[in-house]
């Protein structure tokens, strides 16, 4: 039997020395944002590149460098001190965006030559660590033969066709999928692996006699070589809507415009199944026409769930061919609009919407390789807001983070969200543990255990000052950092600090300068602390609020945050122990075993205890299933609790 719930309402408060927030229209909840000096990094070095970089992406253990304008890509070893360099190849055109996919641990990019766009995939891009020259070229779909098959180690490069130029691309951490967003269009292509043995029996069938005389030597040795390749599965036709970027994870599709976000669901079905009547969008079309000579600014709007239907961008899908193998679906799962308007040093042209992520939550009894993620995430940002909502199980939003100053860039983990000003490294908190404990625990929220809630208030950690930067990548505990120079004229500095001069003073280190060779950019790699030593940097933070005020507010907030580090933490690890593919960089992502791990969390339960049964009436019953949590006895209770 289910215990019965606790019926009060605990942990919801506000924090009166916290940062004030903005009021805007487009966002009518205020939240309060809690600022502590705990330090999330550890240490910072610098890359060393030879040239300029024009476009960073990591994965796989590796750091991908695209020189500014050039054709190359250098791939630097992110788990090597000093980041050594790994290998370098040419691509076939100039690289305009570049992805890495961890499943397949390929490099997809959007090239262009001759005034054309190109699509390509580069696969087996390790093979250029002996500085081989043998790499295979070829169309989707067109599997390489003879003796390029029957080599196998060498780097492939697929051409990917398309009919629209491609905008922007998006691979799943989970199939390794891969989506393009092209003009009102967006196509998704299945990832595909033709094992070695299954390929020479289908050469040795054909008409290939010089295959069968010279496959016998090599064929031994390449035997459980796998070749990638991709099938254009569903082709996704928004007439409305101008993708600037995309995202995928499972059957969830996020498409980012200037100011919208929308989010569809994609279901395949071996039954052919009959597709709702989509709205007709010729009318609408038509009178945009007409109103030309009129200024129209869109509302702001947010539909969730099943309202998300109710928006003006209708969608339709193409058939591709290939319907004996299934049936797409499509349904509606989230939109957002934001009108545009002055921020705080954001003219209009700079108000748009960046930083899409779709990420995944497995629950410790789940394996990551077979199951559906227990939830999926939908985060997004505008330069003084970012917006975190849960997909599965109810659409939500159910974090709000306000920034004191212009955001440029942001990254999801599972631990932090990072985010960079053209100043700063700020770190906030996330609230997956929140909703993880209470997906896969029914006990979670009674008598018997307790976890803070996902409407806690987010907290934001100790900053880090640089000079000029540009954008930031996350892989594991490694953050990634490019800084250039700044080029503003005084007028812009001027206002700049004025503007800082609004905000609420951080307490930060020392900015970075750029290196002794003067070349104006630099490329960081920054390190974060393990997650276990961030919580005992919370745990003797914490002590000075227990000293001057033990039942305040923010003594509480401190050691819930503390909490649901732990608890993200236990999560990780068991999605490590679970996944047959772990990457050596988040096998010590945690910072410390399952059983230490534990240990701090029953510590923590006891504190949590602690503050709950000193405080007011209101929460006091809370005090209950945290004592419970923390094994400790009724006399060890009693004694915590004498005066």
């Amino acid at each position: 039997m289910k215990p019965p719930r606790n019926t009060g309402k605990g942990g919801e408060f506000r924090d009166l020395s916290a940062t004030k927030q903005r009021e805007s229209s487009s966002n009518p909840r205020q939240n309060m944002v809690h600022v502590y000096n705990c330090h999330p990094f550890a240490s910072q070095q610098i890359v060393q590149v030879e040239q300029e970089p024009g476009l960073v992406c990591c994965g796989g253990g590796a750091l991908f460098v695209v020189a500014a304008g050039g054709c190359k890509v250098e791939a630097y070893n992110l788990e090597q001190e000093g980041c050594p360099l790994i290998c370098r190849f040419a691509t076939m055109g100039t690289v305009r965006s570049i992805q890495h996919s961890k499943i397949g641990d390929y490099l997809v990019t959007i090239e262009e030559k001759n005034s054309a766009t190109y699509l390509r995939a580069y696969t087996n891009w390790r093979y250029q660590e002996e500085e081989k020259s043998r790499v295979g070229v070829r169309l989707l779909g067109h599997l390489l033969r003879g003796a390029s098959v029957r080599s196998a180690a060498q780097m492939e490069i697929i051409e990917i066709p398309l009919s629209d130029r491609p905008v922007a691309v998006a691979c799943c951490s989970m199939t390794g999928d891969l989506l393009v967003g092209c003009e009102n269009t967006l196509v998704l292509f299945t990832l595909r692996r033709q094992n070695q043995q299954n390929l020479n029996l289908s050469q040795q069938n054909s008409s290939w006699p010089n295959t069968q005389q010279n496959g016998g030597q090599n064929q031994g040795s390449n035997q459980n070589f796998s070749i990638l390749d991709f099938e254009r599965s569903v082709i996704l036709h928004l007439p409305k809507i101008m993708p600037k970027q995309v995202a995928l994870c499972g059957g969830y599709v996020a498409v980012q415009a200037e100011l919208e976000v929308l989010v569809l669901k994609l279901d395949a079905s071996s039954e052919p199944k009959t597709l709702e009547e989509l709205p007709d969008t010729n009318k609408s079309a038509d009178y945009v026409e007409d109103q030309t000579d009129f200024l129209l600014i869109p509302r702001h709007q947010e539909l969730l769930g099943d309202r998300a239907k109710d928006c003006d961008i209708p969608v339709s899908i193409e058939k591709t061919g290939l319907e004996d193998r299934g049936q797409y679906t499509l349904s509606y799962v989230l939109f957002r609009r934001f009108t545009p308007e002055f921020f705080q040093g954001c003219s209009v042209e700079e108000t748009q919407l960046h930083s899409l992520q779709l990420h995944p939550l497995f629950t410790s009894n789940q394996t990551v390789s077979l199951e559906e993620p227990a939830c999926v995430f939908c985060f997004f940002s505008l330069p003084t807001a970012g917006y975190l909502y849960s997909l599965k199980g109810g659409v939500e939003l159910l974090s709000a983070y306000e920034y004191p100053e212009k955001v440029l860039q942001a990254v999801l983990t599972d631990h932090l969200l990072h985010v960079i000003t053209k100043s700063a490294l700020q770190c906030y908190t996330v609230r997956f543990a929140a909703l993880a404990a209470r997906i896969e625990d029914p006990y979670i929220d009674t008598t018997m255990k307790a976890c803070p809630p996902c409407s806690l208030e987010v907290c934001a950690l100790r900053m880090q000052l640089f000079i000029g930067l540009r954008s930031v990548y996350v892989y594991g505990r490694h953050v990634v950092l490019l800084s250039m120079a700044d080029t503003e004229t005084p007028e812009e500095i001027e206002r700049n600090t004025q503007r800082r001069g609004l905000t609420r003073k951080w307490t930060v280190s020392s900015p970075k300068e750029t290196s002794a060779a003067g070349h104006g950019w630099n490329l960081y790699v920054v390190d974060t602390v393990p997650p276990l030593t961030l919580y005992q940097e919370m745990v003797e933070y914490s002590q000075r609020y227990a000293e001057t005020n033990p039942q305040g507010q923010n003594l509480r907030h401190l050691l819930s945050e503390a909490h649901l580090l732990l608890r993200a933490s236990i999560l990780q690890t068991s999605e490590q122990q679970q996944s047959s593919e772990v990457d050596s960089a988040e096998s010590v992502q945690t910072g410390g075993g399952r059983q230490e791990l534990e240990e701090a969390l029953r510590q923590n339960c006891a504190q949590l205890g602690d503050s709950f049964s000193r405080g007011n009436q209101k929460d006091c019953h809370l005090a209950l299933p945290y004592y419970r949590m923390s094994g400790l006895s009724v006399t060890e209770v009693i004694s915590r609790n004498r005066p």
